[in-house]
């Protein structure tokens, strides 16, 4: 039988259920909401983050009559030096007249020991 070992900081896997790209030291799974781990003792905390330092939401609507608009999200992460670490489409899709949406991006924070 192979021992779990403590995960490092950023280490990621692929959530058994939904296959989203997640952070191993996690006891649930943020998009699907699946539970991972049973009995950690810190289930709470990591389904929980510790904190949140960026919310961003906002809400875009057709400017009026006329035709559909197409739309695309992307989410780009650059290091301290500005160095590209992931540019990805999150969702594309259309606004037609009297339509809206509204958009949330979350950066949450936990910490690695306190997960394991």
């Amino acid at each position: 039988m192979k021992a779990d070992r403590a995960p490092v900081a950023g280490e990621s896997r692929a959530c058994p259920h939904c296959k989203a790209t997640i952070l191993k030291s996690s006891v649930s799974c943020p998009i699907c909401r699946h539970v991972l781990r049973f009995g950690s003792a810190s289930a709470d905390s990591h389904s929980n983050p510790t904190t949140c330092p960026l919310l961003v939401e906002g809400t875009i609507h057709h400017p009026g009559d006329g035709e559909a608009l197409e739309y695309s999200i992307l989410m780009e992460v650059h290091d301290e030096t500005g160095k590209l670490l992931s540019r990805q489409t999150v969702v594309v899709g259309a606004l037609r007249r009297a339509e809206k949406r509204t958009f949330s991006l979350r950066v949450e924070l936990a910490s690695v020991t306190a997960a394991v």
